[in-house]
């Protein structure tokens, strides 16, 4: 099994825990972010009346899209990420730095592989998060879409192809700059564990694994004919909300992303981590 295919498998296997761990929260913050402002008080109070108006499981609705589609992404971003390291660290070896084995990369290199992993994780994240939320936020009496597969039908029906991809230079934006300082900040504490206590990655301990991964840790539009698009572009959304609601409309749904963050993250490189030691056990990473 070459390199490439072990990390796409490993991070799949991040990708599933994190959905299952962090989906109530998510869809909590959605909520949050979608409905007008002054709907809820707080994250509580969005938890509290998703739970009384719509029971338990509607705290994973829509899961099936990003269990489907968040594997792949990780996947492609582990895969990518941990490509460019290897390109890194050949190119220290050549140049004689980094160590031995050249994998003491330096914080551009870091920032720059978590980048580039964003950006490929974005062309999939993007048509994924968007089906998501449209699931997520939809009535549940009559709603418009049967499940990720009609809405994509729906959608592309609609609006061709291109549709999917509503709002993909923000994703885009957000994926680099985000992924770049959140594999910088999740290698960089791994890298200083090894060092502290003289180990090689294989021996940091699973608890670790989460403690960094959680220390190292999007927007709709309206669709339907009968209304038409809200937002003509990222730049457009951005002025028309700032003016409408003002700058607190941006960190609208930050409680419960934040919550939120420590445990998704953790989950992913825990799956990650383990995946990969268990893929990679006696052959050289």
């Amino acid at each position: 099994m070459s390199k490439t295919v072990k990390d796409l498998t490993a991070g799949t296997g991040g990708g599933i825990l994190q959905v299952l761990v962090g989906q109530p929260f998510d869809i909590v913050k959605v909520r949050m972010q979608t409905a007008p402002k002054g709907t809820y008080s707080g994250m509580v109070q969005c938890a509290t009346r998703i739970l009384k108006n719509e029971g338990p499981l509607a705290f994973y609705k829509g899961t099936l899209s990003p269990l489907l589609g968040i594997g792949v992404c990780v996947s492609i971003q582990f895969a990518v990420l941990e490509s460019t390291k290897r390109y890194f660290a050949a190119q220290n070896i050549q140049r004689g730095r980094g160590g031995p084995d050249g994998k003491e990369y330096t914080g551009g290199q870091l920032v720059l592989a978590g980048a580039l992993a964003g950006i490929a994780n974005g062309f999939v994240s993007g048509p994924v998060e968007h089906i998501r939320i449209r699931l997520q936020t939809q009535p549940s009496v009559n709603p418009p879409y049967a499940g990720p597969f009609d809405a994509v039908r729906k959608i592309t029906g609609l609006y061709g192809i291109p549709g999917l991809f509503k709002g993909q230079t923000a994703t885009f934006a957000r994926e680099a700059i985000g992924y770049g300082a959140y594999f910088w900040a999740y290698e960089s504490l791994m890298r200083w564990e090894m060092k502290r206590k003289n180990i090689p990655r294989e021996e940091i301990p699973a608890t670790k694994t989460v403690l960094f991964g959680a220390a190292a840790g999007y927007a709709t539009d309206d669709f339907t004919p009968e209304t038409g698009r809200k937002y003509q572009t990222t730049l457009h959304c951005i002025k028309t909300v700032l003016k409408t609601e003002g700058g607190s409309a941006f960190s609208r749904g930050l409680v419960p992303t934040l919550i939120r963050s420590p445990f998704a993250n953790g989950a992913t490189f825990l799956g990650f981590e383990l995946a990969s030691r268990w893929l990679y056990a006696g052959s050289e990473h």
